[in-house]
């Protein structure tokens, strides 16, 4: 056998063999979790195993953040499910206010490089980032890895990504994956494992690496992984006790394809309604008129991402047709803004900030846009629907092509601003 990708490595890990594409592996998990629009079907799920315990408590949390604090008695509902379970088993919950899942677990130290994770969220895939096989999972599958610590994965072909050059002014990781998935198109990547190097994933921060991570599902990947390089360690050393494992593709790795990206000329970039692949330089979709911009989610809810925009917003107002959401993505997220004066900015500009939480992205509560109205957003997911209306219009950006928008009224490209 070859040498092996980053997936099947870890795969064969946590497994008592080593694996190649296409094997079936029975795995150890090292950490699982699910959120409150998943939650309630876990918990229904693990009951109907029988009078059975956790395999490990430890290694299992709940997150309350798609419809917190709840807008209606049937979340309540859920949500109270869920404490008592917590309560019950003495296994983790994250409550209303914490933050987006996504944000939180590496955030709060749970995952480190080399460790395989599964969460009943699509967007678990995020970990990637840091060097963690980490991919979404149905409810019912969950609730079997609770009962055994283990759950069976079908090693992924990996395709090699790519990125070279140096970003432009007003280009950001955002316009680099939003790039990608629309040369690659949505279902490019599925059920494949992507593999992203070069210059550009070299000089970009941990954080800015995590959104092109959160994004590998949105052209069909199981996971989009990175190395864990210096930077990825010391971000580690700040937030985990857990002993990193590191791990990287051999030199003599089999890729499914290998495809090269050069972003040195790349504009702004937005997706389109309806569809995430749906992609044009900010040239080709300026001028449109909008009624919201959104700033937060798993994608781009984190400091960094408020820093470019508050630097867009200082000292400016909001378009008065335009509503500006903005969500912090974590606890930590908002009180580290507010300290900076961040919070400040985007209320003063006529904006509203909400409290930490999935809401608006995924149509809950919390901007729930109008029959006909137009959305430019920093969110992952653009579909019909997506926000809380199938009538209404999601077009998705960077923190900084959403900030200048709100500015406009339109969309509008953010490097007149920088």
């Amino acid at each position: 056998m070859g040498g092996q990708t980053i997936a099947e490595k870890i795969l064969s890990n946590h497994s008592s063999k080593k694996v190649k594409v296409g094997d079936i592996a029975i795995c150890r998990v090292d950490f699982y979790f699910g959120q409150d629009g998943t939650s309630g079907i876990i918990i229904d799920n693990f009951r109907k195993l029988g009078n059975i315990k956790p395999s490990d408590k430890t290694k299992f949390y709940m997150v309350i953040d798609h419809s917190g604090p709840s807008p209606s008695v049937g979340v309540s509902t859920i949500h109270k499910k869920m404490r008592a379970f917590a309560d019950e088993y003495g296994v983790g919950i994250y409550d209303v206010g914490v933050g987006v899942c996504h944000q939180i677990i590496p955030e709060l130290g749970h995952v480190v490089p080399g460790d395989l994770v599964i969460g009943a969220d699509s967007h678990t895939c995020t970990y990637g980032a840091i060097n963690v096989f980490s991919t979404g999972v149905g409810s019912t599958d969950l609730a079997i890895t609770l009962a055994s610590g283990k759950n069976w994965f079908k090693v992924p072909q990996t395709v090699k990504i790519m990125i070279n050059g140096k970003l432009p002014k007003g280009v950001y990781s955002k316009d680099v994956i939003l790039h990608i998935i629309g040369k690659l198109g949505a279902n490019g990547c599925t059920y494949k494992s992507a593999e992203f190097y070069g210059d550009v994933i070299e000089k970009l921060s941990v954080e800015s690496r995590f959104t092109i991570s959160n994004m590998a599902v949105e052209m069909g990947a199981k996971c989009g992984l990175m190395q864990a390089d210096k930077k990825a360690l010391d971000w580690i050393k700040k937030h985990s006790k857990k002993q990193p494992r590191p791990v990287f593709a051999d030199k003599g790795a089999v890729y499914e394809a290998v495809k090269e990206f050069d972003v040195s000329r790349l504009s702004p970039q937005v997706a389109k309604p309806h569809t995430v692949d749906n992609v044009s330089a900010i040239e080709e979709v300026k001028g449109k008129h909008i009624d919201q911009a959104y700033i937060g989610t798993c994608t781009n809810g984190r400091l960094e991402d408020l820093e470019t925009a508050a630097k867009i917003l200082k000292g400016k107002k909001i378009h008065p047709d335009v509503k500006l959401i903005v969500a912090p993505a974590s606890r930590i997220v908002y009180l580290d803004a507010l300290k900076k004066g961040m919070l400040d900015i985007f209320i003063k500009a006529g904006g509203v900030v909400l409290s930490p939480g999935c809401g608006p992205c995924v149509g809950t509560h919390g901007g729930v846009p109008a029959d006909g109205e137009i959305c430019i957003s920093t969110a992952n997911r653009n579909f019909k629907g997506r926000m809380g209306n199938p009538n209404a219009f999601i077009y998705l950006a960077s923190p900084a092509t959403c900030a200048a928008s709100a500015i406009e009224g339109k969309i509008a490209d953010p490097r007149r601003y920088l």
